[in-house]
């Protein structure tokens, strides 16, 4: 009996050590995702603060996602060139250090040179850590493993308004970015000590690639950030940044096909049917998640009258419910097609979409909780198998390359997605307010006559006001109503996609030695 014991000392020892890598890459990759939206909230309080006018207050949270979507792909380079353990540990360092200095910020332009470093570093932390926990467990737990690091990159951005704002009206806005550097150097000190190193390789850097990506993200973002205050092609500064986006996509796209060097996307990743889709899929969940999160919490407080703290209460449900189904998935994703948890994943948010469309100026709570949950359980029913299947044919030596692009394309997704959302919003709002305008006539209102209105006076004045403010709320709601429809649809074209995906390999059967390791 003592000698059949003696291997489950080196397995416990194993099973603390993964244990230890998970929380570490958790850490990680929740403080970034958190910080792309936990300053949303405090822009007024920092408008004021540094001195900026309205529009370009926005260029903190513009900054902070432009850099990281410039900076992702070269984590595989950076990776293989200098080892996965020094770069988590250079990004972690960096990101605690400009997060010190974004709270210390005394003028607009420190602000954004600042968020710039922040974005730049904290984009390697999220496929790194992804790479790592892939590494750490072996086949036959990547679903709980991706179930765990999903949790953070899926509830963060959740979060980030509720804490956000919760530490602006109690502390200050500097504390939103102070708050990263308690957790950031636990995040260092535990990287230190329980991260692996990975072997160096001497690998070309695709600089002709990179930088022609990198002019095409960057020109996509600005046109994006400023399309609706420019009221988007109407102005020639949107109809240049989109033709260098388009010219420099297309340049990108001729390059990867037919350079004779290595590129800095591997071409192999788009030969593999699976990963190649698996892009396709965490754009449009990107796409999906990051535009209702912009959406929703302006509903709340400027057409119902939910105060931050309330809005933040109103939408927690959504990230426990994405909790719930990435923790269930995890348990049972290894033993069903991964095809079919997609589709029910796909189904699930495209019916809390629908529920969504029915909401309404005089509804309670009780709907957006409900409607929230169940969308919160889709996405995490669709997050945990989408990696399954994306990664589950990939060699590991892809993983941090296809890591690096497929947090781009979520962060690309949702970028393009809050634009898409804002600028149907306006023009359906504008639309409805002018159809329901047209009701408004003198033989439907008596106010509605100038000569009334004038003979009634101040009256008349507020009567016609306060008409036009309901008018203007309704007109908002519909807006919003047809935005809802309008992802339900988009949600429901993706379906016919799970047809082309294959299914996933079965993950290998551990050793007993191997099941003692992973043990919780």
């Amino acid at each position: 009996m003592a000698t059949a014991a003696l291997p489950l000392a080196p397995a416990r020892s194993r099973a603390a050590n993964t244990l230890a890598v998970t929380v570490v890459v958790m850490l990680g990759t929740f403080m970034q995702v958190l910080d792309s939206t936990i300053a949303n909230v405090a822009l007024p309080h920092m408008q004021a603060s540094l001195g900026a006018a309205a529009d370009t207050i926005n260029w903190v949270l513009t900054s902070y996602i432009a850099a990281t979507a410039v900076a992702t792909p070269l984590t595989g380079w950076l990776a293989a060139r200098f080892g996965r353990k020094r770069l988590f540990i250079a990004a972690i360092s960096t990101f605690v250090v400009t997060s010190m200095l974004c709270g210390a910020a005394q003028s607009l332009g420190m602000m954004v040179c600042f968020r710039l470093l922040q974005g730049a570093s904290g984009a390697f932390l999220v496929p790194l850590g992804q790479a790592f926990l892939l590494d750490a467990y072996p086949k036959s737990k990547h679903p709980q493993a991706m179930a765990m690091w999903g949790v953070g990159v899926m509830v963060g951005p959740v979060m980030g308004p509720v804490l956000g704002g919760w530490l602006t009206d109690n502390f200050d806005w500097r504390w939103v970015f102070y708050i990263n550097v308690p957790f950031g150097i636990l995040t260092l000190l535990g990287a230190i000590a329980f991260l692996h190193e990975t072997p160096v390789e001497r690998r070309r850097f695709d600089m002709f690639g990179f930088s022609v990506l990198s002019i095409a993200v960057l020109a996509l973002q600005v046109m994006l950030d400023r399309g609706q205050q420019f009221d988007w092609f109407d102005a020639w500064e949107v109809r240049i940044e989109a033709a260098i986006a388009i010219a420099a996509f297309w340049i990108f796209a001729v390059h990867v096909a037919t350079s004779r060097h290595a590129t800095i996307l591997d071409r192999e990743l788009l030969r593999d049917r699976n990963a190649a889709l698996g892009f396709i899929f965490i754009f449009l969940t990107g796409l999906m998640m990051v535009s209702t999160s912009a959406l929703l919490p302006p509903m709340l407080e400027g057409l119902l009258g939910y105060p931050v703290l309330a809005t933040g209460m109103v939408l927690a449900p959504r990230g426990f419910g994405t909790m719930m189904g990435m923790l269930l998935m995890g348990r049972i994703a290894g033993r069903i097609d991964a095809r079919l948890l997609l589709l029910t994943g796909l189904l699930l948010t495209a019916f809390s979409m629908w529920m969504m469309s029915g909401f309404s100026p005089q509804m309670t709570s009780t709907p957006i909780v409900i409607s929230g949950l169940i969308q919160g359980l889709g996405m995490g029913f669709m997050f945990v198998p989408l990696n399954i299947v994306a990664f589950s044919t990939l060699a590991p030596h892809l993983r941090t390359d296809a890591a690096s692009f497929y947090s781009l394309l979520r962060n690309l997704g949702g970028s393009i997605g809050i634009s898409l959302v804002v600028g149907v919003l306006a023009r359906q709002a504008q639309i409805a307010h002018a159809d329901l305008g047209s009701a408004v006539t003198p033989f439907t209102v008596p106010f509605a006559d100038a000569g009334i209105a004038n003979a009634v006076g101040a009256t008349g004045d507020t009567v016609m006001a306060m008409l036009n403010g309901a008018i203007t709320m309704q007109a908002a709601m519909i807006g919003y109503i047809d935005v809802f429809h309008m992802l339900m649809w988009v949600t429901l074209a993706v379906v016919p996609l799970l047809l082309i995906l294959r299914k996933p390999p079965e993950a290998h059967r551990p050793d007993p030695v191997e099941a003692a390791s992973m043990m919780d």
